[in-house]
């Protein structure tokens, strides 16, 4: 049983002012899904590179325990953001959501990686 009462799906939008709030244009809706895929790909770089063992190959993670748990925990993190990157948003205040947090966190991640090569 629903807690939302019959056809509340069809109720007009509003904001915590009383105004509707206006649907998002197709433009913004590209604008969030490309900041969005950029910062999950670049958050997904930066994990790549983070958790590979200390030494020069991938076949001396076995050498120190911490090693091998930094390449599990990278591993598991990566997959989770590899199914992210594919899970696209559905709402329209999803898709604002990340258009404002695409601009602000973009330029960041970007950084970040330039920053740790």
């Amino acid at each position: 049983m629903s807690w939302m009462p019959i056809g509340a799906d069809q109720w007009p939008r509003r904001s915590s002012s009383g105004v509707e709030t206006p649907d998002v244009t197709k433009h913004h809706r590209l604008a969030s899904i490309i900041l969005r895929t950029i910062f999950i790909a670049s958050i997904l770089i930066v994990t790549v590179h983070v958790s590979m063992p200390q030494s020069e190959t991938l076949w001396t993670v076995y050498d120190t325990p911490g090693d091998l748990i930094r390449v599990l925990l990278g591993l598991a993190v990566c997959v989770w953001l590899a199914i992210q990157l594919f899970i696209m948003p559905k709402d329209d205040h999803a898709h604002r959501m990340w258009l404002y947090l695409g601009l602000a966190a973009v330029p960041f991640a970007l950084i970040c990686i330039v920053g740790i090569w």
